[in-house]
């Protein structure tokens, strides 16, 4: 009989986090398991789910303090028998743990960590690791913070300086990687029809040499957005072809859009906004620049990048040099150096491009860690083991 799984998530708002979370549910209903998630149904993220035939339980408004939440999925678990319960959103950690509780059908536990840091609170990091069966850490960088904490005070970035470690039994802590719809993100040619429009649409040519940074833009410094802008200032003399794209949203915009005209980089930098089609965005890029200066768990961006066959320009920071490391095309270089990021972009640009033989190879090493059904396969697989402890 197939395990009766329930995915939380109070958001759905379309990042990675619950980006992760819908991918997770639907590979583990197309590989046949009982599975549903709980979360509210007017969101972006919930029709996903529910288009790809995942049943969605509406938990509407949380409530005070997430009271109404917390009976409304305490029911769920009780009217759906369901043995394993999975929240991914650290806000879900002490729903999912009180809601558990009371459903009193004593459901295996699960919590996953897609955040560079442990939970913010005292409470959360002395007690949540006690009071789940499994907590999933989405590297193993992420995995070494949640056991022995991090420390860079020299960092600009305040959140880098001291990132504590959770208490109690380490030995929870599994590592489990994301996955991709990697039937979406395959190589295409540079004369695909839909490449050569979404280039169309940036205002470049098929002759440009195109990089870009994939992520919202949020104040105060986004993830390296304006140290973009600073090395594609360096490099346009020596590369007078290279092209420049921001795809994201964020509260930035304005700040950025003056960089662009600051660095002289009218006609040559542009903002077009987020885009659904991703795959088709990562392969009209020519290069994926990540230059993050936060904290990051992994680098999704990068390995969806290495999928389409693309060289990537990336901070070799936190969970980043993991996921640059199973494709490997591009360079890694200091988060921070702008000199580094401007040397390390400009090589590529004048670098011999990757054939289309070794761009399908690259996709197939990123397959090969990173796929849907595998990310669903190792996820069951530690439903499994809880289920028979």
């Amino acid at each position: 009989m197939s395990l009766r799984v329930l995915q939380l998530n109070t958001l759905f708002h379309g990042g990675g986090t619950d980006d992760q979370c819908v991918k997770l549910a639907i590979g583990l209903h197309q590989a046949g398991v009982d599975v549903a998630l709980a979360g509210p149904r007017d969101r972006e993220q919930a029709e996903v789910a529910i288009r790809s035939g995942v049943p969605l339980e509406d938990t509407g408004d949380e409530g005070f303090i997430k009271l109404r939440y917390i009976a409304r999925v305490a029911r769920i678990l009780r009217r759906r028998r369901i043995e394993i319960v999975h929240a991914h959103h650290g806000r879900d950690y002490w729903p999912a743990i009180l809601a558990a509780r009371l459903s009193r059908c004593h459901p295996r536990l699960v919590l996953s960590r897609h955040l560079a840091k442990s939970p913010g609170s005292l409470p959360g990091r002395f007690l949540v690791l006690n009071l789940c069966d499994a907590m999933v850490a989405c590297s193993e960088f992420t995995a070494r913070v949640l056991r022995e904490g991090h420390a860079d005070p020299g960092s600009p970035e305040e959140e880098r300086h001291f990132r504590p470690p959770m208490w109690g039994p380490k030995d929870r802590i599994r590592v489990i990687y994301g996955g991709f719809e990697l039937d979406r993100f395959q190589p295409l040619p540079g004369s695909d029809h839909g490449v050569l429009e979404q280039r169309r649409r940036w205002g470049f040519t098929p002759e440009a040499f195109v990089f870009g940074v994939v992520g919202g833009y949020l104040l105060p410094r986004g993830k390296g957005h304006r140290e973009f802008l600073e090395a594609a200032a360096r490099i346009r003399a020596d590369v007078p072809h290279a092209r420049f794209v921001i795809v994201g949203r964020g509260n930035m915009g304005p700040l950025l859009e003056e960089d662009i005209r600051r660095l002289g980089l009218e006609g040559l930098a542009t903002l077009p906004g987020y885009f659904l089609e991703m795959q088709l965005v990562m392969n009209a890029l020519d290069c994926l620049v990540h230059p993050q200066i936060g904290t990051e768990a992994m680098g999704s961006v990068v390995m969806e990048a290495h999928a389409c066959g693309r060289p990537v320009v990336a901070s070799s920071l936190d969970g980043i040099p993991e996921a640059f490391g199973f494709g490997g095309a591009g360079q890694l270089v200091p988060p921070e150096d702008v000199d580094a990021l401007a040397d390390a972009m400009r090589r590529v640009a004048l670098g011999p491009r990757i054939p289309e033989t070794e761009r399908r190879r690259l996709h197939e090493r990123v397959a090969g860690r990173v796929s849907l059904a595998r990310y669903a396969e190792d996820m069951l697989a530690l439903y499994n083991e809880l289920g028979e402890s």
